[in-house]
């Protein structure tokens, strides 16, 4: 019996075959329409291009797509696998199939709908559809507005909304079913996955648990700590994060099935204090993901534009102390260890995040945009509208922001979220010998003493590029500068 039609699901950054919206979409029409769906996911240069040859994502990324094809294949499909740039290889391969339509799930980036949009125009050219579901967030676009019908620029009162909204709208963290309409998956193609070498990667070891399975054990290890997450948060040497970040970024989890399961313990008593913290993080990235939709420009520009006056440092000077940060050389200890971390695994501890992030600017008065591009080329998770806006709530530039003159002492942070210094050691181990008092701040350190552990500074570990207190006044006076002359730039 011929196929009465056929359609094409993209795989983007939702690398999974359950609670899959566009998937369910897709074979719930062709078994109604008596067709079957292929499914594809492209190696796009257009990203690839430009990524080291050792890149920790593409590696989980190549992972999850093994695991995602074997998946399919047990449900009697497969995946295709194209290496090109995805504008052209989506609308050729279409093409080649005779597919109808495209069925994909929406990605709020804005190189990412500009692509969809030329894939689109392409397709229509042809006859064909492109059609576009919600699935990488609960409330996209604008499902959560004021009573006023604007965007919120201000996470507690959309964090608010956007609770009312769930609560009267249960069925949106619903799941969608794929299993019931397995049978109208077109057969597996023959064609074996591409190897990372064949792509112009290398491989080595995974930056995290790849694949479905690798969330899942995530979320049930992180499940049992879930209670002390309000309040063990903040400290990187305990195991107390859930470290799915990287798997919401790309879509081996869904986000409804991580919000069912929180409202269902909730509502059953569990989860403790922690619980509701971890879903207000949840709702973070939703809030992020469409400040960036909503305002695209932030992406390389300060949410408040009087911002983009702050002068900040330039030059031979600047280069230098932005080499020192990125290679974890500016002499305060947690920085260093944190930037370490980064360099080292691609994860980073989400209060370094903040920490390294503040000296970055507020110590070292160098451009957010900087070290936003390093976190994109280092962080396994890297996600552009949470790295934006994270960045930008550093730089007090952005929506919701630090206020300009709250500046993070890098020292007192260290004493107070690695009291010990259990995580200096960990990624400074020439500082091993100092002890919980002295490993904070070496350059207050006697030399006899510092000598006794085996330390020289300056050559065992760096002095301090800056004084705080002198870069702190510089940057009070950088951002009063930028508020006199906007006085109503708020």
């Amino acid at each position: 019996m011929i196929p009465k039609s056929k359609s094409l699901v993209w795989f983007r950054r939702d690398l999974r075959v359950f609670d899959h919206a566009a998937l369910h979409h897709a074979l719930r029409d062709a078994m109604q329409a008596g067709g079957v769906v292929h499914c594809v996911f492209v190696f796009d240069t257009e990203i690839l291009a430009g990524l080291p040859r050792d890149d920790r994502r593409v590696r989980f990324i190549h992972a999850s797509l093994q695991e995602l094809d074997a998946e399919l294949r047990a449900l009697g499909g497969g995946l295709i696998v194209r290496h090109g740039p995805a504008s052209l290889e989506i609308p050729r391969l279409a093409a080649e199939l005779d597919a109808h339509a495209v069925y994909l799930n929406e990605d709020y980036e804005p190189d990412a709908i500009g692509r969809d949009a030329s894939v689109a125009e392409a397709l229509a050219n042809e006859g064909r559809a492109l059609l576009r579901f919600k699935d990488q967030v609960i409330f996209e676009k604008n499902e959560v507005l004021t009573m006023a019908g604007g965007i919120y620029g201000v996470f507690t009162p959309y964090k608010n909304a956007w609770l009312k909204r769930l609560n009267a709208q249960p069925e949106a963290a619903a799941p969608w079913m794929i299993e019931p309409y397995a049978a109208a998956l077109a057969p597996a193609p023959a064609t074996p996955l591409p190897s990372l070498a064949q792509l112009g990667f290398d491989d080595g070891p995974l930056p995290a648990p790849a694949g479905m399975t690798g969330a899942n054990r995530l979320f049930e290890d992180f499940l049992p700590r879930l209670a002390d997450y309000g309040t063990a948060r903040d400290f990187p040497t305990q195991d107390t994060t859930s470290r799915l970040s990287i798997h919401l970024r790309f879509g081996t989890t869904s986000v409804r099935h991580l919000v069912r399961t929180l409202r269902q313990m909730m509502a059953n008593g569990a989860g403790g204090a922690g619980a509701p913290v971890w879903l207000s993080e949840l709702i973070w990235r939703e809030f992020y993901a469409m400040i960036l939709f909503h305002h695209p420009h932030i992406a390389g520009a300060s949410f408040k534009p009087a911002f983009d006056a702050v002068a900040w440092e330039a030059g031979e000077d600047a280069q230098t102390l932005f080499a020192a940060w990125c290679e974890g050389r500016t002499g305060y200890p947690l920085v260093d260890a944190a930037m370490a971390q980064l360099n080292t695994t691609g994860f980073m501890h989400n209060r370094l995040r903040m920490v390294t992030a503040s000296f970055l600017v507020k110590d070292l008065g160098i451009d957010w945009r900087w070290g936003e591009r390093y976190f994109a080329r280092h962080l396994n998770d890297y996600d552009l509208a949470s790295n934006v806006g994270g960045w930008q709530w550093a730089a007090s530039t952005g929506c919701d922001a630090q206020p300009w003159f709250r500046i993070f002492n890098p020292t007192t942070q260290s004493q107070r979220f690695d009291k010990q210094g259990a995580f200096i050691r960990q990624y400074l181990p020439q500082l091993a010998g100092l002890d919980a008092r002295d490993i904070h701040a070496p350059w207050l350190v006697p030399e006899a003493e510092l000598a006794a552990c085996g330390i020289v500074l300056g050559r065992d570990y760096p002095r301090p590029v800056v004084d705080h207190a002198q870069a702190r006044q510089r940057t009070l006076e950088r951002f009063a500068m930028v508020k006199a002359a906007q006085p109503d730039s708020d």
